[in-house]
């Protein structure tokens, strides 16, 4: 990375290695739980309600995934003997993982999903270690074009929030849309005109000042906060353990893909954090990824893998500590066992999530844009660009597109981003560059 390069990036205010105090990393790791913590529990949520499981199987799942998520965070970004990428990127469970789960569990149970959970995870174990082969499929014309789709196929989730959820009856009211608009205008002044810890806690501020203006509206529901225990405390194998071979083979697919996607997502975090994201440091990453889906197995939830997004987050704040990360990994920790601080933070509106949604994954598309203004835009690039950006977004938009697939591809392609990544790495081996465009591709990835 050349100091041309490296003089045009925007300064931050913490960079990876940096220690923040006490406060500010509790303050600043806050931040990353409220821009995560609804795509961690929403997965045992839709799994548990397609399966049918009752109340209190329901709670153990959510409390035992919030509690991976954040030993498996700690483990990620502070770095256990290799295990760990040592960046601030959060970890909770994908949506890959919803389909395979509901197959699984529709015919062995919660056991089965736990067995092959456990079992795949050793699968991505292994390909961590074949990460230099995997690293040569991502020249930045791939990465600025994976971080691109990253915050596009995110956005129209940011904006079903701000109109109030998905399926709510009030979706789109001039009250939610206000809100968000008044969530996202806070938290822009805040970021742009703030100076220190006005600045770098822009959402965290932003988030509370919506939550307190949502309360005598009659947005926030306090009867969850009121019947959750105040301390839970998860059993191993709680509700058995099964492995079977079919089960493993539903959740392969899903293993592989988010292995694609951490490594993309190591990539831009890398990026945002102004860091060098080599081959050694992605493979930790993902050897991390399945050590947290191992305990996740194990605390009887769901496997873990890295959350894009919180990637916005790193460049909306400027705060790419990855001890900030490690501090909101044991916040999760102790949300884990209390049900009660989880329900609290689970009740934040939607129009709230919405309104700093926007900046966070708006943000990440950005980025990507950014990555891409370094890559020479040749007609073949161009192409590559179009056709991964375009398939990764018709699939986000039109989900059934892809209905009448075959199982197993349609695990593969459920998801925009690893649509796009996919399309990305075939079309950039397939696609031929001539001798000139060759040397071009050299040079830029020297200056990079």
């Amino acid at each position: 990375m050349n100091s041309q390069n490296l003089d045009t990036k925007i300064k931050l205010t913490y960079e990876v290695d940096d220690n923040p105090s006490l406060s500010k990393k509790i303050l600043f790791g806050l931040q990353h739980i409220f821009a995560a913590f609804g795509g961690i529990v929403v997965v045992p949520l839709v799994i548990a309600g397609a399966l049918g499981f009752d109340g209190k199987t329901t709670t153990t799942l959510i409390s035992a995934t919030i509690l991976a998520s954040g030993l498996a965070t700690i483990i990620q970004a502070k770095g256990v003997g290799r295990a760990g990428s040592k960046v601030a990127c959060i970890m909770g469970t994908d949506f890959t993982f919803v389909s395979p789960s509901i197959s699984v569990g529709s015919v062995l149970g919660l056991p089965g999903i736990i067995g092959a959970t456990i079992l795949g995870a050793f699968f991505e174990i292994i390909l961590s270690f074949f990460i230099k082969p995997l690293m040569k499929l991502f020249p930045p014309l791939v990465t600025g074009t994976v971080v691109c789709l990253i915050g596009l196929t995110l956005l129209p989730v940011s904006i079903d929030w701000a109109a109030g959820g998905s399926g709510s009856a009030e979706y789109g009211s001039m009250l939610n849309i206000s809100i968000a608009i008044a969530v996202l205008i806070i938290t822009l002044a805040l970021n742009h005109y703030g100076k220190g810890l006005l600045s770098s806690a822009s959402i965290l501020i932003g988030m509370v000042v919506g939550y307190i203006i949502c309360i005598p509206f009659g947005l926030v529901d306090f009867a969850p906060i009121r019947e959750a225990g105040w301390l839970s405390f998860p059993k191993i194998f709680e509700y058995g353990v099964q492995f079977d071979l079919k089960a493993l083979i539903a959740f392969l697919p899903a293993y592989f893909v988010t292995t694609i996607e951490t490594v993309g997502c190591l990539k831009a975090v890398g990026e945002t954090s102004q860091v060098e994201m080599n081959e050694k440091r992605v493979g930790s990453g993902v050897l991390a990824d399945g050590i947290g889906s191992i305990i996740g197995g194990l605390l009887g939830s769901f496997p873990n893998t890295s959350f894009s997004q919180n990637v916005g987050l790193i460049s909306l704040t400027k705060v790419a500590s990855r001890y900030v990360a490690v501090a909101a990994g044991a916040i999760l920790v102790c949300l884990g066992f209390l049900p009660k601080l989880a329900a609290l933070i689970n009740s934040i509106p939607q129009p709230v999530l919405g309104g700093v949604g926007i900046v966070m994954f708006g943000t990440v598309a950005a980025a990507g844009i950014k990555t891409l203004s370094r890559v020479k835009l040749t007609e073949r690039n161009l192409l590559i660009i179009a056709t991964a950006i375009g398939l990764g977004l018709g699939v986000t938009f039109r989900p059934e597109f892809i209905e009448q697939l075959p199982e197993a591809l349609k695990m593969i392609f459920a998801s925009g981003i690893s649509t796009g990544t996919i399309v990305a790495l075939i079309l950039n081996l397939v696609l031929r560059e001539d001798k000139e465009e060759i040397e071009e591709t050299k040079n830029e990835k020297i200056a990079v």
